[in-house]
């Protein structure tokens, strides 16, 4: 039996994202897989890392050593402990801005906390999270063509790579996303009619994505052995990524 942790965040309760992500545990119940979701704005959690969240300490407030000390509040000690007991992680939520959602980013900040799912010795290859998978699942306002390596809006696979090494970073592997684009309010007519056909389509197609789960495509990063002792890439190395390359090099989209 495969654990699913489902990570969301949206706003707005019936929104589409939050619909897909109700339909991503019906169908890992329906496969027989133990399953749960965390809808990040319901449960009110806070994405602001302080010092409020962590008993009085002398001195300045460092979140790695505050973290380090175990104390989280115990909403963050309940959903670490979720991770730690997930085979996969299934983050869904909105782009805003050109990137994930502030709520997602200070989840990541708070939950993925140092000294428990990461640390200056335990990272990347040796993260706490090797042998979990990740996977996003992300609506777009813009379409696919504005998307892409080309597009106005800029390449999405580029504006996720900061999310994915983050995980990476913890040990886990990164699938392929799934995303839908042009998900908006804005649409009207036959516009509407069509969107509302496509996220109905989407929702239906979620229990075999489920089903296909292990043999998804993961990204591609770097080993750790292709870094030298001063962390960067070892001469004749092929960049992976745009984010890690030499300079007048570039890595392939993806």
């Amino acid at each position: 039996m495969t654990r699913i942790l489902i990570v969301a965040a949206h706003p707005e309760p019936s929104s589409f994202t939050l619909t897909w992500a109700r339909e991503t545990l019906r169908a890992a119940e329906a496969l027989g897989h133990e399953a749960a979701l965390i809808d990040l704005h319901a449960a009110g959690f806070d994405p602001v890392e302080s010092a409020a969240h962590y008993p009085r300490r002398d001195g300045p407030f460092d979140p790695l050593k505050a973290q380090e000390d175990g104390v989280e509040a115990a909403d963050v000690r309940a959903q670490m402990a979720q991770i730690e007991a997930a085979d996969w992680l299934i983050l869904h939520f909105p782009i805003y801005w050109f990137a994930p959602p502030a709520m997602i980013k200070g989840w990541c900040e708070r939950v993925l906390a140092h000294g428990r799912l990461h640390d200056v010795e335990n990272r990347f290859d040796t993260g706490p999270c090797r042998g979990k998978r990740a996977l996003f699942c992300v609506t777009t306002g813009a379409s696919a063509a504005e998307c892409g390596p080309d597009g106005k809006e800029g390449n999405l696979a580029h504006l996720l790579w900061p999310l994915a090494y983050t995980l990476r970073y913890c040990g886990f592997d990164v699938a392929e996303p799934i995303v839908e684009h042009g998900v908006h309010g804005y649409h009207s007519g036959a516009r509407k009619s069509e969107l509302e056909a496509r996220l109905t389509a989407r929702l239906r197609a979620q229990q075999d994505i489920m089903a296909g789960l292990e043999g998804r495509a993961l990204l591609r990063f770097h080993p750790d052995g292709d870094f030298d002792d001063t962390g960067r890439l070892r001469p004749g190395i092929a960049p992976l990524s745009p984010f890690i390359a030499p300079p007048g090099a570039e890595g392939p989209d993806r």
